[in-house]
């Protein structure tokens, strides 16, 4: 094999098609009656020489291949055995011969016959290492029992049960029965390259594979033929060199499934050569099925009480949430987390971001949402940064995510974890399976006496089939949730019209018919002073200029009424807005009550920017300037600045708020100053910023300014974003 290793002709080799057998046994193909295959050894072990292009029956006699095809057509897997006597011409033979069907051709594999009473010595420790099977609680305990029963039925120096951490990842050593001497490999992981993704399929679709002396000499074949399901397939000399390299001269493996999918593996290691017989091999596969079952049936039991503690949680959610408000998500994210056990729960709802728990950051979750595949159906990874390099940015804070589709309009569920280190004992370094042996540069797996420490980086903690199934439980639960929020939606919603029919009619008769009496109370109180001027006394003068004043002030009133009430259903169209730009055009309005009370201002710094509705924001603008020429300070320089960023800051170094009494300024028509001490104004200017604020799904709040005066900080978050 030279000098050096290429690791990647492992993976490549077709090791279906390795064309030859193991000697202890001979194989031949049968096409339409004649003998198509043979393998080298064939005409000597079954002693009829020249078999190629000749009758089968020159083998097996009628009746024996009727059979043979019937039992092939069976679909017993590999227990398809029966015993055999060969004609007189090959001098009447016992072999037992294994069947099957490949390429149109019965292949048959036979082996010398074992004695007759090998089944009745099998079946007895065979029945008795299946009833202590079934005592095992746990898988743990399953796979020690059966490292004990296979290697009392089969007498090899060191069985272990080997678990795989993923369909193609390393596997760790669960349990393990070992002969006195031996080191122990208990607790050791081995790389995944150890077993290439072809071998995985072929213990897929084979039960046992026996290899009985890594020294043996192959029997070739005569012809091309795919060996998949063949007892006596030869071995891949990679392999063998793998076996020769740890001590081994014989193996055997007993495939674990899990759905049709291999979930681990009893290996056999024996020093010396070891035939096992049909009988046995046929026992091995047995007991091989029925741990399966049984690892399944534990498994099965673990997550059935997972699912009804999660179950229990996702019913108090549904309790919770059937009895919410239509109006906002309906499922709590704190509930989510302990449904599926996670780092974070992120939610997205009606083009609106929740996160909750360990927040990776806007622009992380950005890059998080737009990577992800998430077309609708469930979707998950432990290793993000592999499975999707561009989320690689995301480790150690966020190597895994299941993500669940919620709603048709891109809504999701997303449950992220973080990087789980896990340290690990491996039996060769994972990074370098290669490594300098006896033979060069070759497969060398080292034993504990050279154990290699290392930690996994950049996996979280695998998604169970528990979280996948509560996942898609929690799917269905929220697609129901949804259909009757959205029926309770559609009731509210005739509610809500016949209440903005009620709301239009109120303003409609705010604007003409209260306004119009009001108009006249005004104008009568004018005519009156006008026509009797000079009649009139002081106090009756005085009191006719109250009337005038108290209207103008209740028309004012209701103005500002209108304007608040009609917030609430304007639609907004957000824009990038220059600040700069903006302040200016409120200045228009603004400034001439600025320049009255000598304020000065101070404007933002160029390029910065607001995303906000370009007509709402110039009223949040106008009515924060007027405020700082309304209360302005009575002496020394006055002044108001704007500036931007992250939130938006109106300060000025006014007379400034109390600071118990701040919060209430935001109330409608609450006015903090009266307007005898000089302060003018209906008392919504900051009700209607906060109004229109808060429209934006942002927050407003008043602070006192360095100095004096009052500082007014309003947040204008991007659409659809919300921490918490």
């Amino acid at each position: 094999m030279g000098g050096g290793f290429d690791l990647t002709q492992c993976v490549r080799e077709p090791i279906h098609l390795l064309g030859g057998v193991q000697s202890y046994g001979a194989l031949i193909a049968i096409r339409a009656g004649e003998i198509a295959v043979t393998s080298a050894n064939a005409e000597r072990m079954l002693g009829v020489a020249g078999l190629a292009g000749t009758p089968a029956t020159r083998l097996l006699d009628v009746d024996q291949l009727a059979a043979l095809e019937g039992l092939a057509d069976a679909d017993t897997g590999q227990t398809a055995m029966m015993p055999v006597t060969t004609t007189a011409e090959a001098g009447a033979g016992r072999f037992d011969v294994t069947v099957h069907r490949c390429d149109g051709m019965l292949v048959l594999e036979f082996e010398p016959a074992g004695a007759a009473h090998d089944f009745p010595a099998i079946y007895t420790p065979i029945r008795q290492a299946l009833i202590r099977l079934q005592m095992a609680a746990t898988v743990v305990e399953a796979c020690r029992a059966a490292v004990r029963e296979v290697r009392a039925i089969t007498g090899y120096d060191r069985v272990v049960a080997y678990r795989f951490e993923s369909l193609d990842g390393a596997g760790e050593v669960i349990a393990e029965d070992v002969a006195e001497g031996g080191e122990p490999w208990l607790g050791l992981w081995f790389p995944a390259s150890d077993i290439p993704p072809q071998a995985r399929r072929l213990y897929e679709r084979n039960w046992i594979r026996v290899i009985a002396d890594v020294d043996d000499a192959t029997a070739r074949l005569s012809g091309p033929l795919d060996l998949s399901m063949s007892v006596l397939r030869t071995v891949s000399p990679f392999h063998l060199e793998y076996l020769r390299n740890i001590g081994v001269r014989s193996s055997m493996s007993v495939s674990l499934l899990s759905g049709g999918r291999l979930w681990g593996l009893i290996a056999c290691h024996g020093r010396t050569p070891t035939t096992l017989t049909p009988q046995v091999r046929a026992a091995c596969e047995f007991f091989g099925v029925a741990l399966s079952l049984h690892l399944a049936a534990l498994r099965e039991r673990e997550q059935a009480a997972a699912r009804d503690r999660s179950r229990t949680l996702i019913a108090r959610l549904l309790e919770t949430a059937s009895a919410g408000p239509s109006g906002v998500w309906p499922l709590d994210p704190d509930g989510m987390a302990r449904v599926i056990a996670c780092d974070a729960v992120l939610i997205r709802a009606e083009g609106r971001v929740t996160v909750h728990g360990a927040d990776p950051g806007p622009e992380l979750v950005d890059a998080l949402l737009a990577a992800v595949p998430h077309a609708g159906s469930m979707w998950h990874s432990d290793r993000l940064g592999e499975d999707v390099p561009a989320l690689a940015a995301l480790s150690p804070g966020v190597c895994g995510a299941l993500v669940l589709p919620s709603g048709p309009d891109g809504d999701l569920i997303v449950w992220l974890r973080g990087e789980r280190t896990v340290p690990r004992r491996w039996a060769t370094d994972p990074a370098e399976p290669v490594v300098p042996g006896p033979h060069g540069r070759r497969l060398t797996p080292r034993g504990s006496t050279a154990v290699f420490l290392a930690s996994v980086r950049g996996r979280s903690l695998p998604w169970s089939s528990n979280d996948l199934a509560m996942a898609v439980e929690l799917g269905r639960a929220v697609v129901g949730i949804a259909v009757t929020h959205a029926r309770r939606v559609s009731v509210l919603n005739g509610e809500l019209s016949r209440s903005n029919v009620d709301l239009d009619a109120f303003a409609h008769a705010a604007a003409h018919d209260l306004k119009e009496p009001l108009r006249g109370i005004a104008n009568t109180a004018t005519f009156i002073v006008e026509d009797t001027a000079d009649e009139l006394d002081e106090v009756t003068a005085r009191r006719l200029a109250s009337i005038q004043r108290l209207a103008e002030r209740m028309d004012e009133l209701l103005n500002a009424l209108l304007y608040y009430s009609r917030l609430g259903r304007t639609e907004l169209h957000r824009r990038s807005l220059d600040l700069s730009e903006a302040v200016t055009r409120a200045l228009e309005v603004a400034g001439p009550r600025l320049r009255e009370a000598g304020v000065s201002i101070g404007m933002p710094g160029p390029g910065t920017t607001v995303t906000a509705d370009p007509v709402l924001f110039d009223q949040v603008l106008v009515n924060l300037l007027v405020n700082a020429a309304k209360y302005a300070r009575p002496d020394g320089p006055r002044l108001v600045s704007v500036t931007g960023g992250p939130e938006l800051v109106v300060r000025d170094n006014g007379i400034g708020m109390p600071p118990h009494l701040r919060e209430q300024a935001f109330q409608l028509f609450r006015r903090l100053h009266p307007a005898t001490a000089g302060y003018d104004g209906s008392g919504a200017g900051l009700a209607i910023v906060r109004r229109i604020v808060e429209r934006h799904g942002g927050q407003v709040w008043a602070e006192e300014s360095p100095g004096g005066g009052t500082t007014i900080r309003a947040t204008f978050p991007e659409p659809g974003r919300d921490l918490q």
